[in-house]
């Protein structure tokens, strides 16, 4: 660990998790120290074993952040969570990597924090690279909305977003199931009532898992739509598609066991294997057909269908 020790308490504590993402690293730090939350903050960057210098960069070019290396890929929560054990700010700001901070935009969620003191956690608005919305919040999860979000029927009746709803103008701050942590600032004492994140969830829902704790601990989840920040969606995921395609579907499978039941996370099982089966059919089907330009893609959806069936078979850990 490198850094300078605070003198006191920091109001922030930015929490960034760091694989294999060095320049998208570096333009994050860039963007929260250019753009510093109005008060007291420190940054901890938490490394995954990348192997790209990431860690070497930053204590070269940022020698006043708070650097945890990991000899191997702990996952999203488990190396969040080494991030906020160890930090102290009254808030902490869980920021991906590919996250950019905008101005004003921390200092407005911390604000936002300040003002409304039964909050439990606060979510902005994420923009794409080119200013056009992201999906940042939505309802926790059901049946219907998880096999409509797989088979693409989501789009018809949330819009493109989904699972967002479209964005509106004129929007105002609002209570919400839960927010994306890409981007996510949650109150110290909220935490230590509800505790971390659940680091049985490698990567994926374990925010939606955290967010459905701090609303039932009494720590309600805002969505700030005013506030804006850029997400270059999917920069450490797409590096291994495959893999992270079954992480997906194993968060979502876990986040149902624990919160609705064993006969929800069945029924979700059995969706999730038969429309899996019948992706990975058709996608077989179009790689036996005359070569094609996009064989490349079928061979990668086909990877990806096999991986949620192997992930519907086997039980959770």
């Amino acid at each position: 660990m490198t850094g300078a020790a605070e003198a006191a308490a920091p109001d922030v504590s930015v929490i960034v998790v760091s694989w294999n993402t060095r320049e998208l690293l570096r333009a994050c730090l860039d963007s929260i120290y250019a753009h510093p939350p109005g008060g007291p903050f420190d940054v901890w960057v938490v490394d995954n074993a990348s192997a790209d210098g990431s860690p070497a960069m930053v204590r070269e070019r940022f020698p006043q952040a708070h650097l945890i290396e990991n000899d191997t890929n702990r996952g999203f929560a488990a190396a969040n969570n080494l991030g906020l054990r160890q930090s102290r700010g009254c808030y902490a700001l869980l920021l991906n990597s590919d996250a950019e901070a905008t101005p004003g935009a921390l200092t407005a969620m911390a604000r936002f924090m300040d003002e409304h003191p039964a909050a439990g956690a606060a979510g902005p608005k994420l923009l794409n690279p080119d200013g056009s919305f992201q999906a940042s919040y939505a309802r926790f999860p059901s049946l219907l909305s998880e096999l409509s979000l797989l088979t693409g029927t989501a789009r018809w009746w949330l819009g493109p977003y989904a699972p967002s709803p479209r964005p509106r103008a004129g929007e105002s701050a609002r209570p919400v199931d839960w927010v994306t942590g890409a981007v996510l600032m949650v109150r110290r004492a909220a935490m230590d009532q509800v505790g971390l994140m659940d680091e049985r969830y490698f990567l994926y829902s374990e925010e939606t898992d955290w967010c459905w704790r701090l609303g039932r601990g009494g720590w309600p989840v805002w969505y700030l739509p005013t506030v804006e920040i850029v997400h270059h969606a999917g920069a450490s995921s797409q590096q291994r598609p495959v893999q992270t395609y079954a992480l997906l579907y194993e968060g979502k499978l876990r986040f149902f066991a624990q919160h609705y039941g064993p006969w929800a996370a069945g029924a979700l099982r059995l969706g999730l294997l038969t429309l899996g089966g019948l992706r990975l059919m058709a996608w077989l089907i179009l790689q036996g057909l005359p070569a094609r330009t996009d064989r490349p893609r079928w061979r990668r959806r086909a990877a990806q269908e096999r991986a949620l069936v192997r992930t519907c078979l086997v039980p959770l850990r």
